[in-house]
């Protein structure tokens, strides 16, 4: 990513380009944007199924420079710590010092993006208590000892095992028991790092950088607690995860790297079943009405007046996209017996067969907590002479 002031001014006043390309791509298989952190040139971006929003919770976005003693972005990470149906899962993009003889550096600085990331002020677990943790950036290790001729005859022949084993980032996790708990697919690809732009030609410029895995992903499951004689160890949740695929893209040549990508297997039971808030909308939505919610609230859900419900043409691409909105404390009709109900004005909203969703949006949870099904809004003509009496609500 271009990290220039000029793009840093640009992207403060607009979204930047890689999410609205990412939005555009994934809003069609019914991905939204459920949140996004930036540092300079680190972006990471959390996308999720509709279905799956009310069981997300946002709990904090985090940024660590290390770069300029700290001070300076170019050098970090990024975190996006959220529950996941009641689990802790903790996301992590970093950029780490480059060059051969910066390994040191590289390992303290990956010590100290993991220390900044407490969530004290959010009563949030330690992170090492987070039940998962992915972590992934161009961490810039490299590959030591061998000269940049064998390292290409290697890689031109497909033999990987003797760079492996002088993988900067391996020896360091031989080395370090923290760093060993984090796991990693095996490098079944040619080192993605360092290509001449617009080529798949590894660097043939004065430099001629040696070939290395500077960009990877790893993952880390929550320790469990050892039993012994005295307290045996309750059975843990079901949470696993399993790797189906670690591989590079060679195709894209606009950088000096190729992309790495991750596909995962999470099977979970959930800690949480449902969602805290249930949306109703009642009776026939037409054009020609206000049209009233109905939402019932989980017992422990702490309401808030400035918590919002969104109406939405099915395939939004972020919470943003709403047709229009209605803060639950100012349009109440009635509240009873832990049913509530809303009135909201669709009488702007432009005539159309599309489908639509109502949101519930909890501004102390800084997210989704209730997602309604699928319906549609009935056009003005709808009620023809020999429709009267016939309407009924296309869920």
């Amino acid at each position: 990513m271009n990290c220039g002031i000029r793009s840093l001014l640009y992207d403060t006043a607009f979204e930047d380009p890689w999410s609205s390309f990412f939005m555009d791509v994934l809003s069609p298989l019914s991905f939204i944007k459920v949140s996004c952190v930036r540092m300079q040139g680190l972006l990471l971006l959390v996308f999720a199924k509709h279905q799956h929003l009310p069981f997300i919770q946002i709990l904090s976005t985090k940024s660590t420079p290390t770069g300029l003693f700290g001070y300076w972005g170019n050098k970090g990470g990024v975190n996006i710590c959220l529950k996941l149906y009641g689990y802790y899962v903790s996301i992590i993009n970093c950029h780490l010092p480059p060059h051969l003889a910066n390994n040191d550096q590289r390992l303290e600085h990956f010590d100290r993006i993991l220390e900044m990331q407490n969530f004290e002020e959010h009563d949030i677990p330690n992170i090492l208590d987070h039940d998962l943790i992915f972590w992934f950036g161009d961490m810039n290790f490299r590959i030591e000892d061998f000269g940049l001729h064998f390292v290409r005859e290697s890689i031109k022949n497909q033999c990987y095992g003797e760079l492996w084993e002088k993988d900067q980032l391996s020896i360091a996790k031989k080395r370090d028991p923290l760093l060993r708990e984090f796991q990693e697919g095996p490098l079944l690809f040619p080192p993605t790092y360092k290509f001449d732009r617009n080529s798949s030609n590894y660097d043939t410029s004065e430099k001629k950088r040696k070939p290395a895995w500077t960009d990877r992903i790893l993952w880390r499951l929550k320790r469990q607690p050892q039993a012994s004689l005295h307290t045996p160890s309750q059975p843990a949740p079901h949470f696993s995860l399993s790797l189906r695929s670690y591989i590079s893209h060679m195709m894209y040549c606009i950088s000096d790297h190729k992309p790495v990508t991750c596909t995962f297997d999470l099977e979970m039971k959930p800690l949480v079943s449902a969602p805290l808030i249930t949306l109703i909308p009642e009776g026939l939505w037409t054009m020609e009405n206000d049209m009233v919610i109905s939402y019932s609230l989980a017992p422990d859900f702490l309401y808030s007046p400035w918590d919002w419900i969104g109406l939405y043409k099915v395939g939004l691409r972020h919470i943003n996209d709403y047709m229009t909105y209605v803060w639950v404390g100012d349009n109440q009709v009635s509240s009873s017996d832990g049913l509530n109900q809303v009135y909201i004005n669709i009488s702007d909203i432009p005539e159309t067969e599309d489908q639509f969703l109502l949101c519930y949006y909890s501004n102390n949870l800084h997210s989704v907590v209730g997602i309604s099904k699928p319906f549609q809004i009935q056009p003005r003509s709808y009620f023809g002479e020999d429709a009267v009496g016939q309407a009924h609500l296309q869920m």
